[in-house]
Formats: C-alpha cells, structure tokens, sequence
C-alpha cells in the first residue's frame, strides 16, 4: 500500500512539473512578445475578422496595419473573432494560452500511458514556446490534428472530423488527419459529419459578411497560396526562413553545390514517392487493430503535414515534434541507443538550433541554409515508415511507457 501511495504522489508531481513548465513557458514567451509590442502575426489574424466585416480583400497588403500578409482561409475569422474584438494586449495573451491549452489537452487525450504523455508534453515545450513567441497558430493546428485522432479512438466520429474540417479550412495541413479515416469503425458516420462540418465552418463566415464576399475569399485564398508557394521555394529571397521542409533540403543543398537558384527540384518529385510510402503500408489491414499502428500513423501524419510543405517554418515545427514524442514513447525499448540518439539530434538539431545556444554562423550558414531543422524529423519520419510497412504490431500490443 505504501509503494502505491509514493506512486500515485509521484505521478501527480510529475503531472504538476509538466503543467507547469508548460504553462509557464507559454506565459514567458507571451509576455515577451507583449514587452516589446512584438506581435505581428496577431495583427494579421485579428485582421482576418476586421477586413471580413468591411468588406475588404483578406490577403491584400495593409501597411498601415501590419507588414507582410495572410495566408489563412476565411474560416479563420470566426475562430480569431473572440480574441480580435478585445485590445491587443489581452487578445494576444489569450490567444496564446488557449493556443497551448488546446494541444496541452489534446495530449492529455491521447491513449498513452501517463509518463508518456507527460514526456510529449516536456520535449514538445520548446518548439511550443518558438510558436508562441511567433504568437502562431500552429500550436492550436497540432492540437486538433490529435483531437481527430482521439476522436475517431473513442468512436466519436462527430467530434474527431471537426478539427479535421477547420485544420483544412484554416491552413489545410488539417486535411492530412482526414487518413484517419481508415480506421474509424464507422466510415459512412466519418463521411457524413465531415461533409456538415466543412459546409457549417464554410459558411460560418458568412455571418460577418455576404456570401458573394466569402465566396470570392475562397478563390483569393487558393491565387494567395499559389504565390506564397512560389516565394517559398526562393530560399535566397525568403533568407532560408521558409521551405524547411524535405523539399528545402533538397533544393539548398543541390544550389551550393551547382550555384543553381532555380526551382531545382519540384515539390512533385518528393511528395508523390512520400505519399506512396505513407499509403501502401495501409494495405496492411491486419494491423489496424493495434493502437501502436495507428498510433503510428499518428505521428506519420503529425510529421507529414510539415516536413513536405513548402510553407514549413521554425514555428510549424511544434506539429512534427508532437509526433516524435509519439514515436520515442512507442519506440524506446525496442530502438534503444538508436532511438535515444536520434532524439538527442532531434532536441539539439530541431528545438534548439534557432536559439542562441549556437552560433550565429552556424545557424544561417549551416542549419537555416541547408535546412537541416527538417533532418533529424525526417529520419524519424523513415523510421515511423519502415515500421507500419514490415513490423508486426501484436508483438508490441501493450503500450510502453518512457
């Protein structure tokens, strides 16, 4: 009796640790961003709502207001509407906490043992405060991507297609949860309820405008992401800040060694062998009942939506690195020092290679100018891969716990 007590007092120690240090790395990078008025992507998103009510193009430069310009659905609107109605500093500050509250939850959710959800939450704190200091998005976006996965776990079909809907009509890395749906137990519920919610969150912003408007939102968002893309890919202009990706490596490292600054490899030659190598192992059907399987394809997906987007920044990198939280927790007793290795150049190459930990040098001429942030997720991405596509699942059917 008292081994159980000492245990359960531990666990909730530990569970008070990572909240803490969770939350409180959120608040120190909120409260940063607020000193030194450093908020411009707030400014961007609360200007989504603004503009949707006046009637004004969503994606048009407004420097009056803020530099650079939005790339977010009109969608968007009704999720920032909360937040943009209140003054900047308390907008902001609430944005960013419920932007960790969500994935911090979401987590909690996942079905995982305790110590590994608490071991996600810790290594993921890191890349969670980057975005936070970037008063970003993408902490929330991470967090709906799992609350899909849950969701279709509890059989919740309702519920787990909602994130997918507003991921998608948001920023549409959601759309990559919609792989999900071979899993669910209740495919025509699945499709259904994703059908309703991508008509509601469509038509949702219509409430602040006229349907001719939103309508027009639409296709001015599709000509916004084509030229973004087109940006992203010209590493020379965009200073390596953008395109760390799979692609980006590949680009980068073909232009210092060539001198070539063109468009040296389409997004089509990496993207069309990564997908095959993510649906193949899905013909594997006798292994879906596993949760590491799916668990798996979890955590694929979680990587996926930025390791092969041309979009993917430093900040984007609190989606993949949730997923290699997932893949340590399934993998560290079978990978061993392999696993632990490959996490430690994770946590070195990834998290912290931005900061001032290393040299500047290193960090523009070395890591941001081969984008090798992307590397170490990557290789994490093969190993996810070679798993779901050979390993046999019922061998590691109990969950392990780091």
């Amino acid at each position: 009796m008292r081994f159980l007590y000492r245990e359960v007092r531990l666990g909730k120690f530990r569970v008070a640790v990572a909240t803490l240090l969770w939350f409180g790395l959120a608040l120190i990078a909120t409260l940063a961003q607020l000193g030194r008025h450093s908020y411009k992507n707030y400014l961007i998103f609360k200007g989504v709502f603004w503009h949707m009510r006046a009637g004004t193009n969503l994606f048009a430069e407004y420097p009056a207001e803020y530099t650079d310009t939005n790339h977010y659905g009109p969608s968007f609107a009704p999720l920032i509407a909360p937040f943009a109605v209140l003054p900047d500093w308390l907008g902001v500050f609430l944005w960013c906490m419920a932007n960790a509250a969500v994935l911090f939850w979401a987590i909690k959710k996942l079905p995982l043992p305790e110590k590994s959800k608490l071991f996600i939450v810790a290594f993921g704190a890191i890349e969670m405060m980057t975005a936070t200091h970037n008063v970003q998005f993408n902490t929330m976006l991470a967090g709906f991507l799992v609350l899909a996965f849950v969701g279709v776990e509890r059989e919740r079909e309702e519920l787990g297609t909602a994130p997918i809907a507003a991921g998608f009509l948001i920023k549409l890395y959601g759309i990559g949860a919609a792989l999900f749906f071979v899993f669910s137990k209740h495919k025509l519920k699945f499709i259904g309820w994703f059908l309703i919610w991508c008509a509601v969150l469509f038509a949702l912003p219509m409430l602040f405008s006229s349907p001719q408007f939103v309508l027009q939102s639409y296709a001015d968002w599709y000509h916004s992401l084509m030229a973004k893309n087109a940006q992203n890919v010209d590493f020379i202009a965009s200073e390596g800040y953008q395109d760390i990706s799979v692609m980006g490596m590949i680009r980068r490292t073909v232009y210092h060694l060539t001198g070539n600054r063109g468009e040296i490899v389409g997004n089509m030659w990496v993207l069309a062998p990564a997908a095959l190598c993510v649906l193949l192992p899905l013909l594997r059907f006798n292994q879906y009942k596993y949760r590491n399987f799916r668990l798996s394809y979890l955590a694929i997906v979680l990587i996926s939506v930025v390791i092969f987007s041309s979009s993917a920044e430093s900040s984007t990198y609190v989606i993949p690195i949730v997923g290699v939280g997932i893949w340590y927790a399934l993998n560290r007793k079978d990978g061993g020092k392999w696993a632990l290795a490959l996490l430690i150049a994770t946590l070195l190459l990834t998290e912290l290679s931005p900061t001032d930990l290393f040299p500047e040098f290193i960090r523009k001429d070395v890591i941001r100018a081969f984008s090798l942030k992307c590397l170490p997720v990557f290789i994490v991405w093969c190993w996810l891969i070679a798993n779901v596509a050979r390993k046999d699942f019922s061998r590691t059917q109990n969950l392990q716990a780091v």
